[in-house]
């Protein structure tokens, strides 16, 4: 796991720039840094490395290969680069390796087959640039699912601008030529998504590759050809159309043995490696697959809270005693939880606002201490349906689908035309006759969110407007509505059923853009590698070829999944209500943060700085404090951006 940054352009005082650069992101490879340039063809590159495989100077990049055609920056694994070598050998091709990193193996492939075909028979994680010192071309390349960032854009303009590129926006800006001008339309979709969707960045004329892209420039072509080599639409429209045909049996067996391989893959390491735990089917499931296959204990790594509805130690803990790994485990105190907040807007180089960004630096933090490589569950959510807004989605528009559109409209209407406090007070003065399964907290805040349900045209409208926070209140001034996956740009997912199309759109949105960056960032910040096995593009294929019936099964999800776990880990250990990864950011705005909030959310910071329709912002915060609603979605977006201004753009 790796960094990288370059420029391609003039490179006049280039050496200091570069340095610069490199070094912002110095967390991502502690271990040694390193510099190309060709200032006759306007090429430049740095590296920063966390040695994993060959932890010698045969490891060290920016390599070359043997031919001299290729330079490589590189950040990731490929996990069956020793498999690509024994091919590379087979064929003929003679090879003097000078170690055994999988660099020197992707630039032998890229001698030996051409950048594009290596890369479609790589399994892995990464990031790479490639300077074509033949065709005097760039190459920019990010894996199929999205786990390893690239940021690039050019910056200044005519033949004295400069194409800027690198896995976070802090080595860019290091750059003197940056133009930190700040994109309102990209801020509004943080506002509604908590993150910012490839391939936009905070910044105007900076973006992010997307996953499964190869970008090509060049100084002679300078507009940026963005093309994709795999795509994970057309691959969950190929499984629903060549379903898996074998037995249930059959089909549980095979996506053990398939995980099996993926997570052996990924406990190769020349470092210590082991694992997150929450206790939970996903993490609970790669760390009996990792126990199955080691030698020796397991460390894995969980955080807990005193907070109820916050804490699954005690379940990871038990997993862990079954399958006896050696376990770590730490209770955090909401100060030392509360004292990550000020590291935000460093930690994430562009405004984010999915709060288990605290829990996730958290236990990246506790695992560094141990180990150099940590294993995670993510993406078993996406893949095997795991969100319990798949089926609340589908049952709600289900019941409400056959009510004309106008009726739904003027019931809408007629809802909002009281405030939620007047509704709070009608079920407050109605409460011992209204039913028991209608009585619920908040119950203004919930007629409330009842009428935008009503208001939705379709399913898919419906489900964007669970997945978003701000929607059309126009908080941010000045903003127009950007395109995107969800809404605008979505793609043709014909063939799908209902469920099958939400989940296909949180793996190319939701997945890359908020969890993937997420744990990137939060475990990169303290120079831990993090690798997600359901994410090895064999399992993703494989997954979308088996049909819903294994995937849910009266209204549970995952039930492949559980299958695999059960054969390892006793089904009462297991079986609960699904807990969040979070913490109480609600309660927390009211109280110990409160202050923080208040100057980050004054009315005058907010006049002055001219993003957000004050009046807007100062009545969530009003009420939220008061009792009267639960902003803290709506205020954590808010806060994160101005957070990271305060951090990062001020003069």
């Amino acid at each position: 796991m790796c960094g990288f940054v370059g420029v391609l352009g003039a490179l006049e005082n280039i050496d200091n720039h570069l340095k610069s650069m490199a070094d912002a992101i110095a967390h991502r490879g502690p271990d040694a840094d390193g510099f190309w340039k060709d200032a006759d063809a306007g090429i430049a590159l740095a590296h920063r490395r966390l040695a994993i495989i060959d932890l010698s100077p045969a490891g060290h990049q920016p390599m070359m290969c043997s031919s001299g055609r290729y330079v490589i920056a590189f950040n990731g694994e490929i996990y069956n680069h020793v498999e690509l070598r024994n091919k590379l050998e087979a064929s003929g091709h003679a090879f003097n390796w000078r170690g055994h990193s999988d660099t020197e193996t992707l630039l032998a492939g890229f001698d030996a087959w051409g950048v594009r075909s290596t890369i479609e028979q790589c399994i892995g994680m990464f990031a790479i640039a490639v300077w074509d010192r033949q065709e005097r071309k760039l190459l920019l390349i990010r894996d199929r699912l999205g786990e390893k960032p690239v940021y690039y854009g050019w910056q200044s303009n005519g033949h004295s601008a400069f194409f800027l590129f690198g896995s976070e926006l802090k080595a860019l800006k290091k750059h003197p030529a940056f133009n930190a001008e700040i994109d309102r339309n990209s801020l509004s979709l943080l506002m509604r998504h908590n993150y910012i969707p490839a391939p936009h960045s905070i910044y105007k004329g900076i973006y992010k590759l997307e996953p499964g892209s190869i970008l090509s420039i060049s100084l002679t072509e300078r507009d940026p050809i963005v093309s994709p080599y795999w795509s994970l639409v057309d691959k969950a429209k190929a499984g629903h159309d060549a379903p898996y045909q074998g037995t249930e049996s059959q089909a549980i067996d095979d996506l053990e043995k398939l995980l099996m391989s993926a997570v052996k893959q990924q406990m190769a390491a020349d470092v210590p490696l082991g694992a997150f735990l929450s206790g939970g089917i996903d993490s609970s499931t790669v760390v009996a697959l990792m126990q199955a296959q080691s030698d020796r204990p397991v460390k894995t790594f969980t955080i807990g809270f005193n907070e109820e509805g916050y804490n699954e130690a005690v379940h990871a803990k038990a997993v862990a005693k079954h399958l006896g790994t050696e376990h770590t485990e730490l209770y955090i105190t909401p100060k030392e939880a509360l004292d990550v907040v000020p590291m935000l807007p460093s930690m994430y180089c562009e405004p984010f606002s999915d709060s288990s960004q605290v829990p996730t630096y958290l236990v990246s933090k506790l695992a560094k201490q141990h180990v150099t490589v940590s294993l995670s569950g993510d993406a078993g959510d996406e893949l095997f349906s795991g969100y319990t807004r798949y089926t609340l989605t589908k049952n709600i528009w289900n019941k409400i689908a056959w009510i004309p559109s106008g009726l739904r409209d003027i019931s809408a209407g007629l809802i909002r035309s009281a405030s939620p406090d007047a509704w709070r007070k009608f079920g407050h003065a109605t409460r011992s006759i209204i039913p028991a399964d209608l009585k619920f907290s908040n119950f203004g805040d919930k007629i409330h969110k009842g009428a935008d349900v009503l208001g939705a045209k379709s399913i898919n409208d419906l489900y964007l407007g669970l997945v978003s926070h701000w929607k059309n209140e126009g908080v941010v001034l000045g903003a127009q509505d950007l395109p995107t996956l969800l809404k605008g740009n979505s793609p043709n997912l014909g063939g799908l059923d209902d469920i099958q199309k939400m989940m296909a759109l949180d793996a190319i949105t939701y997945l890359p853009d908020d969890i993937l960056v997420k744990v990137d960032r939060a475990a990169m910040s303290v120079s831990l590698e993090g690798r997600v096995p359901f994410l090895d593009h064999r399992v993703v294929e494989f997954a979308w070829r088996l049909p819903m019936s294994l995937k849910q099964r009266n209204g549970v999800g995952k039930w492949a999944l559980r299958q695999i776990l059960y054969r390892h880990v006793p089904k009462e250990l297991i079986e609960r209500p699904k807990m969040g990864f979070g913490v109480p950011i609600e309660q927390w705005l009211r109280g110990p943060l409160m202050e923080w909030a208040e100057d980050l959310l004054s009315e005058s910071r907010l006049k002055r700085d001219e993003y957000f329709d004050h009046k807007l912002v100062r009545q969530k915060w009003s009420e939220h404090l008061s009792g009267a609603r639960n902003w803290q979605y709506h205020l954590w977006d808010v806060l994160m951006f101005q957070a990271w201004l305060e951090s990062n753009n001020r003069p």
